[in-house]
């Protein structure tokens, strides 16, 4: 079972990898907008990674109102939590 500290830890370390930043130079709370190098083009890879990663459908109404990496995590949690149902 996938617990809440894996899947915040997998989404970190999927927008450090899309983003090319260190994973450690993210925090829970880090707005992805303000990330170096961050860009709507990037920001859709890193939802993109997550749905493939989880294999769900995140929604878009949902990963439009996504700023920080917690709030990613929690739309990947509810997703997986309807597909577990």
């Amino acid at each position: 079972m996938t617990t809440d500290a894996d899947i915040l830890r997998q989404i970190t370390e999927i927008v450090a990898r899309e983003l090319a930043v260190p994973a450690e130079s993210l925090a829970a709370d880090t707005d992805l907008r303000a990330v170096e190098g961050a860009d709507s083009v990037r920001l859709l890879r890193v939802v993109a990674r997550a749905e493939q990663t989880w294999d769900i459908e995140l929604d878009d109404s949902d990963v439009f109102t996504v700023s920080s990496v917690e709030q990613l995590a929690a739309v990947v949690r509810e997703a997986l939590q309807v597909k577990a149902a």
